[in-house]
């Protein structure tokens, strides 16, 4: 009765309208008849390109994102690390670099589409492919199966992580347009369909019926067979030297119709200490890149398109007949530097996408300015084992013989191994571990005089002599846990028990270090140095600070004459060095870590020995195979 005349005139109208003048539903579809996606109807193909979040730190973001959409891209494809946000058992972190949410409201914001992948399982080259280490507290579980206590797990993380997704799902007016369940589930040893299919019904009865979901397999006929699920769209991996042609007839196999979809083309390869720096070829990529286009094929360029940094601890590791950790530097021979630098790879990409679509309008950003900030002396500040009060100040933990990381509930890092010698060794004496169970690396030291390295697949045996009763100490390092492969069950530490000339050694004490807790309190730059001799090798705390001259750039940290360590500045670790394993040879440094106007705190951890005059120096350019990275 309130309702004037116009008003009502207006509604009736409304209501008179016919159905076609209203908006179409937001939707994205497999059309089966005409072998393409349809967005909104029409036919779609996406040319994407993968970018992990949680190896660029989030003040990059943008500038990462922003390069890929002037390349052409219509899309990203994004990781999400389960263990990156529930680093214990109903624990979650999702603030700071860790803001999934916010990483994918920013590519919507630059308009691009998103193909999520959120595993539980992800790969990626990542510590333990994603999943948490904490899994590993009930050591007879069955990873990627549907054994009880693992589905448990899943389920939990599952109901964690996609309500913060359903909402960015494009039919609900967000941008993530496909949703990969597992990955490359066909490679693992399980071949469980039974475990595919909770996943499938835990992702329909939390994101919905309307979402298209997919599989990821290479394209050999037994992960195809084990990896695909009636119910999942299933797509393939190859890279540039594959034969397009017979690839895409191998995803037909398993797809008769539908959409050809390559969900990771090769762009680059990743690095292994001790190994060669990869590089692939760009007229290669290009050429692949344009005969799948020309099939009208979509296309996923991972692994990668922007690489990016494994900070900390977050390195996975291969195992191909031995252990093969990945390096620090995740940068891929990508078309995007691990900097973020447009390289020649990237502009030959673009001039093969232009011909297939319009590019945005404008120039393609600079790369990041790069300072070369020179020398900067360091001095020691304490051998490791005179600090374990800060480093463990809970005290060790009493056992009869070694126990494993994951029964200690230490994920990452660095755990103390100590024991005394049970007799007198006046002749050399063969101190000595198992075949493969010194995960991953373990510097003895006896009388904390450095005795040398024992390794995962190298060196287990050392030859010591000693009195009854001295101190034998194993600091035990984890190089990062299988990603890939049947032996993602990657327990560290010491595996199985010492012997000194085949008589196993007991009575161990156990010093979990939680040396990153220390650093981020301001140890060791708050604390006097202690005494502690100058010259001698193994394990040790190196400290030093600069100040940057009125700007904070992007940078690059050379170690001449330095063994094998971890870096810190400002608290941030920066990650692992190797240089004379290689190839890589510096370690980036992001402009966000740095400090104006006051000092930066430099804390180094050196496990075998500095040089005489320890210093670091900063560089403009990184360096691989001690040769300068083809960034332009």
């Amino acid at each position: 009765a309130r309702m004037g005349l116009p008003a009502l005139a207006l509604l009736l109208a409304a209501r008179l309208l016919p159905a076609q003048a209203l908006p179409p539903a937001r939707s994205f579809q497999l059309d089966y008849e005409e072998d393409c996606f349809r967005k909104d109807g029409a036919p779609f193909r996406y040319i994407s390109g993968s970018i992990h979040y949680a190896r660029v730190p989030r003040p990059a973001w943008r500038d990462r994102l922003l390069k890929m959409y002037m390349s052409g891209l219509s899309a990203v494809q994004v990781y999400v690390p389960w263990n990156y946000h529930e680093p214990l058992p109903g624990v979650y972190d999702f603030a700071g670099d860790r803001d999934v949410e916010a990483f994918l409201d920013l590519t919507a914001e630059l308009g691009l589409l998103v193909i999520l992948r959120p595993g539980p399982y992800i790969c990626a080259e990542w510590e333990m492919g994603g999943l948490p280490a904490w899994l590993l507290w009930k050591p007879d579980i069955v990873l990627r199966s549907s054994d009880p206590a693992y589905l448990a797990a899943v389920d939990s993380w599952l109901h964690v992580l996609l309500p913060k997704i359903k909402p960015r799902l494009y039919q609900y007016g967000g941008n993530i347009i496909s949703v990969q369940v597992e990955n490359e589930y066909g490679s693992y040893y399980a071949c469980d369909y039974g475990y595919l299919r909770h996943l499938l019904g835990s992702f329909r009865a939390l994101l919905g019926t309307e979402v298209l979901l997919f599989t990821t397999d290479s394209t050999q006929a037994r992960e195809l067979r084990c990896g695909t699920l009636q119910g999942l769209y299933a797509t393939v991996d190859f890279g540039p030297d594959s034969n397009v042609t017979e690839a895409f007839g191998a995803q037909r196999h398993v797809e008769p119709k539908g959409p050809l979809v390559n969900s990771e083309y090769y762009t680059g390869w990743l690095d292994y200490w001790g190994e060669a720096h990869a590089s692939t070829s760009s007229a290669r990529v290009a050429q692949g890149l344009e005969a799948m286009l020309q099939l009208g094929a979509s296309v996923n360029m991972q692994y990668m398109f922007h690489g990016g940094t494994n900070f900390a601890y977050w390195s996975g590791a291969d195992f191909k007949d031995q252990y093969k950790p990945v390096t620090t530097s995740y940068d891929y021979d990508a078309p995007l530097s691990e900097a973020g630098d447009p390289t020649e790879k990237l502009f030959a990409i673009r001039t093969v996408i232009s011909k297939f679509q319009a590019l945005p309008v404008g120039p393609m950003p600079p790369s990041t300015p790069k300072y070369a900030y020179g020398r900067v002396a360091l001095q020691k500040h304490a051998d490791l084992l005179d600090v374990l009060d800060v480093l463990c100040p809970s005290g060790p933990i009493q056992s009869q013989f070694p126990l494993t990381f994951e029964a200690i509930k230490q994920a990452h890092g660095f755990v103390v191994y100590r024991t005394r010698l049970p007799r007198d060794v006046l002749d050399p004496a063969t101190l000595g571990a198992p075949p493969h169970s010194v995960c991953d690396r373990g510097y003895v030291m006896l009388q904390q005089e450095y005795q040398g390295t024992l390794e995962r697949d190298g060196e287990t045996t050392l030859r010591v002599t000693g009195k009854e009763g001295d101190t034998l100490d194993v600091l035990l390092e984890n190089m990062g846990r299988i990603s890939f492969g049947a032996n993602v069950s990657d327990f560290k530490g010491l595996l199985g028990n010492l012997s000194l000339d085949s008589t196993p050694l007991s009575n161990w004490l156990i010093y979990p270090l939680a040396i990153d807790t220390a650093i981020q309190q301001g140890w060791p730059h708050t604390a006097l140095p202690e005494s502690s001799s100058q010259g001698r090798a193994g394990p040790a705390f190196y400290t030093g600070t600069f100040e940057t001259p009125g700007i904070a750039w992007d940078t690059f940290v050379k170690f001449p004459g330095w063994s094998k360590g971890q870096l810190w500045i400002n608290g941030f670790n920066l990650g692992r060095y190797w240089p004379p394993r290689g190839p890589q040879q510096t370690l980036f440094v992001p402009s966000l870590v740095l400090h104006v106007g006051h000092p930066n705190n430099i804390t180094v951890l050196e496990l075998e020995g500095a040089p005489p005059t320890p210093f670091l120096l900063f560089l403009d350019q990184p360096l691989f195979n001690r040769t300068l990275s083809r960034s332009t």
